[in-house]
């Protein structure tokens, strides 16, 4: 009983800690690789790499706002949120696994995007997919994570099947004459 304490903490630390690393050693390379808006093509011209610097949120949203209010909704916010789920996961030991999985994925994706906010003024994008019909902004690892995380806590608690209550047996009505 006492090894499950460590272990599932342990585990969870360790696949956040896996998960950030991925999201910094790729922003790292494309920091040190790709120049600002320089295209690099793969697959027939559908993946592209290419490095712009975010200085807002999602789709640069926010990148216009004062720097009080940027500190905020971009930095203390977000921080408060993924430090607030940690603490959820590493407490609450009734969530199902695929749940926490999701939880860790969104956290270590929160995390990455707010650690370049607060070490590089800005998060290192260099992502881009076109596939005519389907078209992204640029993006990065940990917004991959986010998506991965919230797509899989959707899915899961839509796919979770609720236990079905036993069906009752009638009982007979003694009181009803034949």
């Amino acid at each position: 009983m006492k090894s499950s304490k460590i272990i599932r903490p342990l585990v969870i630390l360790l696949i956040l800690a896996f998960n950030i690393g991925c999201d910094q050693v790729t922003k790292s390379i494309a920091r040190k690789n790709l120049h600002y808006y320089d295209y690099k093509h793969f697959f027939y011209d559908h993946i592209q790499l290419t490095r712009v610097q975010n200085t807002g949120a999602f789709l640069s949203l926010g990148d216009s706002s004062s720097g009080w209010v940027k500190m905020v909704f971009l930095n203390i916010l977000p921080l408060l949120a993924v430090i607030i789920g940690l603490v959820y996961i590493l407490v609450k030991t009734n969530i199902d696994r695929i749940t926490v999985l999701g939880i860790i994925l969104i956290i270590g994706g929160g995390f990455g995007n707010v650690y370049d906010r607060l070490a590089h003024g800005s998060v290192t994008d260099f992502m881009h997919i076109d596939f005519v019909i389907f078209q992204t902004g640029i993006f990065n690892v940990a917004d991959m994570s986010i998506m991965a995380g919230t797509i899989i806590i959707l899915l899961h608690a839509w796919l979770k099947k609720e236990p079905k209550d036993t069906p009752e047996t009638p009982v007979a009505d003694e009181s009803v004459n034949l």
